[in-house]
């Protein structure tokens, strides 16, 4: 293979392409090179060629060798705004050149005082001929020193359209240990190029030529990720047939050891070969995931694949065609989005109006648009621009390890799709499972959640997402039962296989026995049944057979929520997360709006008790008005009341609103993540001196969340200091396991019955006793009907669930005689596991 030396453009110094303040260059969206920051002002060739491409503005220029390498030479950052001003041409397209030739002369002060940058770019952008990229380090001169040394692939591949059969493989798990680095990059791409027929590599969204090295090493395919392989042109069958086996072999990295494709009545296993990976859950027919909305299905299994749109990706010669048509297609999108909103507000369904309102916010995103605007400003197509935009930001959200953000990863694509499909005249189709299915998918837009028929679609998997993602939000209010975070094996069902989701547990029972079938679509029956009769009596009271009351109140983001809890036989507000005034804005929200809408709230519940929780973020779920340094582990960082207590000013505003919605009605202040006392007593100090300042207040009582196990095991002292206590069993929960709730292989283990978990509830329940103090429950486990018996006999004497829930758990209060509730606590105290404790008390199925 013909190797190639590309020379320095201009004296300097190398600086790696990772390192340019630019994302369309600093992620190679444009090609692989290097940058140079400047000490000379004149750009000379790197390699001798033919000029084929002069920006209009001066300061790009495109050499194409003799061997076919087209490399871009760009000066400065963001300088096609300077109009030509500090460039001057010494070339024309078409004119040869030799080695070190003068192409641009600049004015390196000019551009200092009028650009972004002087750094200089010398990009490939035609990668798929590259085998191998080295890029040197260091001082350069200009025509002298190498900075590239490309080793050639041949001919580029992908340079004559290709036409025939269309095969597309099965999907593949890298077991490539440290993914699909530059060494088994290089195998697949010499493998890919042995075929005329185009090969592609995609994974999810993304897609890479599979016969360039540096475009199968930019969509960073890790360990275990799924991929399919996808071949068009004469010998695609062939190619497929040869390159995947290699693929799923890890492509002979050292290492590497794939799963054993499944057992057949034909093959016998080989003893030689290294035992397939164990299941998550050890039962091969069982599939584990996050629960994302309970319930139960049982259908035909329905995958949903999509495929990316393909766009052009050179655009007009005046980049400001291309912003107009991307300005317009983007307003297209803002004012299909909002008629979304208004067809569901008018439906009276606010939650769903509220996530389609987020997507309109993210239309006007700075760093999606900068991206953008970015690669238009260098000839790309307003389609092309727009699409590496939103799956670049995409998946850097979906890395993230909050959980939280990472699942609105889903929301960025679903949105981008949109957008995409105004550009192309492709609008993105909304999937139509055939009646009966159990939807299978690597992730599933909100838009295309927010149209599925509960009478059709039975349930959904999804491989992406997690419980707090709007997708899972969006089953949860539909009531069709869900599961994130699913095995990536789910992806190989067949359509049409017979399987048993339990959104509930987060399961997905494969090859299930026709009697198990049988059995569940009765137990579906019996819940159906039981529903109803829970539902006719939600606004009788929850008392245990014996006359023991538990207030049973509502968890809620706003006031139609208040309003449903109402309707259900809510007897109260037990959490209101306050962060639903402070997200999708640019600006934090004024005392006066605040108590507008506490106080509106409040007249809703009609005199019944609400708890407002101040607000609840912090590094895991930062504010983009409320700046926070990146921490390394958000969870044990400056988040709850520590961000209030380090930004005073945002707590005490919401305090002082929280106090003149009080007057004349039954509102409670509570504070999330209190571990220290004194913590709680720096937040009392602050409410007293707030107070102060509005003589007129009535008193509000305070609380805390007990969230921490600090705040458990010193529970009495806590007592002392406030009027009540509520549970946060999720983050209780976590914490005192030391295991992330959204982690798809340890959300099923993360379970607030945990026996660990019940002694600290017994133990914040025993401290409250001993002061006088009540204590509730505001946690998931509150609005599971199996644990409310557990949670009685312990002595909580408040449950607050989700509005759905509100009848079911009322229902369980009543099942039980509080003798027996008592019981059962102890019994569960005594037990080794979730596993143990959960067997104590009889489940619907």
């Amino acid at each position: 293979m013909a190797v190639v030396e590309l020379k320095a453009p201009v004296d300097g110094v190398i600086l790696p392409l990772e390192q340019v303040p630019d994302p369309v260059f600093s992620q190679k969206m444009v090609g692989d090179g290097v940058s140079i920051d400047p000490l000379s002002e004149v750009l000379v060739a790197p390699c001798a060629g033919t000029i084929t491409q002069l920006h209009h503005a001066g300061h790009a220029v495109t050499v194409t060798s003799a061997e076919g390498l087209e490399v871009l030479l760009h000066i400065g950052l963001d300088t096609v705004a300077l109009k030509g001003e500090g460039f001057t041409a010494k070339v024309e397209v078409g004119q040869q050149v030799a080695c070190g030739d003068p192409l641009i002369a600049f004015d390196a002060d000019y551009l200092a005082t009028h650009a972004k940058s002087l750094l200089t770019l010398m990009i490939v952008t035609n990668g798929e001929v590259v085998a191998e990229l080295k890029a040197h380090r260091g001082k350069v001169r200009a025509g002298q020193d190498v900075c590239l040394t490309l080793t050639l692939a041949g001919a580029a591949a992908g340079a004559q359209e290709v036409h025939g059969k269309r095969v597309v493989s099965q999907s593949i798990v890298i077991a490539n240990p440290s993914g699909l680095h530059a060494r088994p990059a290089a195998v697949l791409a010499s493998l890919a190029k042995q075929f005329k027929s185009k090969v592609l590599l995609q994974r999810g969204d993304d897609q890479a030529n599979a016969k360039s090295l540096t475009a199968v090493m930019g969509i960073a395919i890790g360990h275990g990720d799924k991929v399919v392989l996808i071949a068009e042109g004469p010998d695609a069958q062939q190619a497929i047939d040869t390159i995947s086996p290699e693929l799923a072999a890890g492509l002979g990295d050292e290492g590497s050891r794939p799963a054993p494709a499944p057992a057949t009545a034909t093959t016998e296993p080989d003893p030689a070969r290294a035992p397939a990976p164990r299941p998550q859950s050890g039962d091969a027919n069982l599939l584990l995931g996050v629960a994302a909305s309970p319930g139960l299905g049982v259908g035909k299994v329905y995958q949903l694949r999509r495929e990316e749109v393909q766009v052009a990706e050179s655009g007009d010669a005046d980049p400001g065609r291309e912003r107009r048509k991307l300005e317009d297609a983007l307003e297209r999108g803002k004012n299909e989005l909002e008629a979304l909103q208004n067809e569901l507000k008018a439906q009276a369904d606010a939650k769903k109006a509220a996530i389609f309102a987020a997507h309109q916010e993210l239309l006007d995103d700075p760093g999606l648009l900068d991206i953008a605007e970015s690669a238009m400003a260098k000839g790309k197509s307003a389609a092309w621009a727009w699409q590496r935009a939103y799956l670049t930001l995409a998946e850097k959200l979906a890395g993230l390890k909050n959980e939280v953000m990472a699942g609105r990863a889903a929301d960025l694509r679903d949105v981008g799709r949109r957008v995409l499909g105004i550009l192309t005249g492709q609008a993105v189709q909304a999937p139509r499972p055939p009646a009966g299915s159990i939807l299978i998918a690597e992730d599933l837009a909100p838009s295309d959640t927010a149209k599925l028929n509960p009478a059709e679609v039975f349930g959904f998997a999804t491989v992406g997402g997690g419980a707090t993602s709007h997708v899972a939000i969006l089953a949860r209010a539909l009531d069709i039962p869900a599961i994130a975070g699913i095995d990536p094996r789910a992806l190989d069902l067949p359509d049409g296989a017979d399987v048993i989701l339990d959104g509930g547990k987060g399961q997905l029972r494969i090859h299930p026995d026709p009697a198990e079938v049988l059995r569940i679509s009765e137990v579906k029956l019996r819940m159906a049944a039981k529903k109803a009769a829970d539902l006719a009596a939600a606004c009788a009271p929850a008392n245990t057979t014996d006359g023991h009351h538990i207030e049973v109140v509502a968890n809620i983001g706003g006031l139609a929520d208040a309003q449903k809890g109402m309707l259900l036989g809510a007897e109260g507000v037990g959490l209101l997360r306050s962060e639903f005034l402070y997200l999708d804005r640019a600006s934090a929200p004024s005392e006066d709006e605040q108590t507008a809408i506490y106080a509106e709230i409040a007249r809703a519940l009609a005199g019944r008790p609400l708890i407002i929780r101040t607000l609840d973020v912090g590094g895991d779920k930062p504010l983009p008005y409320l700046p926070m340094p990146r921490e390394e582990n958000p969870f044990l960082g400056i988040r709850g009341v520590r961000i209030g207590l380090d930004r005073p000013e945002i707590l005490r505003t919401q305090v002082r609103a929280i106090l003149r919605a009080g007057k004349g009605q039954q509102i409670r202040m509570m504070f999330p993540m209190i571990a220290t006392l004194d913590e709680i007593r720096s937040v009392k100090g602050l409410v007293e001196e707030e107070r102060a300042r509005l003589p007129d207040a009535d008193p509000v009582e305070l609380g805390i969340m007990v969230e921490v196990p600090s705040a458990a095991i010193l529970a009495r002292q806590f007592a002392r200091e406030v009027s009540f206590f509520s549970i946060g069993t999720n983050d209780l929960t976590q914490y005192t396991l030391a295991m992330d709730r959204g982690h798809p292989k340890l959300a099923a283990k993360a379970d607030a019955m945990n026996p660990a978990v019940l002694q600290l509830i017994a133990l914040t329940v025993q401290g409250a006793n001993a002061e006088g103090k009540w204590v509730g429950v505001c946690g998931g486990v509150a609005s599971d009907p199996q644990a409310v018996p557990i949670l009685v006999g312990l002595g909580v004497r408040e449950l607050s669930v989700s509005v759905p829930a509100i009848p079911a758990v009322k229902a369980a209060v009543r099942q039980y005689s509080l003798a027996e509730c008592q019981a059962l606590a102890q019994q569960a105290l005594a037990q080794g596991t979730a596993a143990e404790v959960r067997a104590l008390v009889a489940s619907d199925y």
